[in-house]
């Protein structure tokens, strides 16, 4: 099991920052594939950002592309988001997941094993 605790949301005016946290323990950490998905009210959960065991290799939605970063610190067992110029349509819950899998597409959140409950971003305009 791999338990998944997420920090770092709240309110926050467009153009703002914020950097979300996601703390696991369990199992080794660098032996999981992370990454962030979110949920906005009434619309269906949606991929965010992905980063590889090692950190070396990341993936992003096309929506957050060039304003989110997504890294790890397997020493600390947590993968970040930070987020930059956030906009209202970036208002959401934010979950970080874990997958064991290889070779499987990172947007597909069947793929992952273990979520976090979620932190909530709501970004004012």
């Amino acid at each position: 099991q791999v338990q998944l605790v997420e920090s770092g949301g709240g309110l926050v005016q467009a153009g703002d920052s914020l950097r979300l946290s996601c703390a696991a323990s369990g199992r080794t950490f660098s032996n999981y594939f992370m990454g962030w998905f979110r949920q906005a009210p009434g619309k269906e959960r949606e991929f965010v950002a992905a980063v590889s065991r090692g950190g070396d290799s990341t993936y992003y939605d096309d929506s957050v592309k060039g304003r989110f970063t997504i890294s790890r610190d397997n020493a600390k067992s947590t993968v970040y988001l930070q987020m930059n110029s956030l906009k209202p349509e970036d208002t959401a819950v934010y979950s970080c997941a874990a997958r064991s899998k290889a070779g499987v597409p990172v947007e597909i959140s069947s793929n992952y094993d273990y979520w976090g409950q979620g932190t909530q971003v709501t970004v004012s305009s």
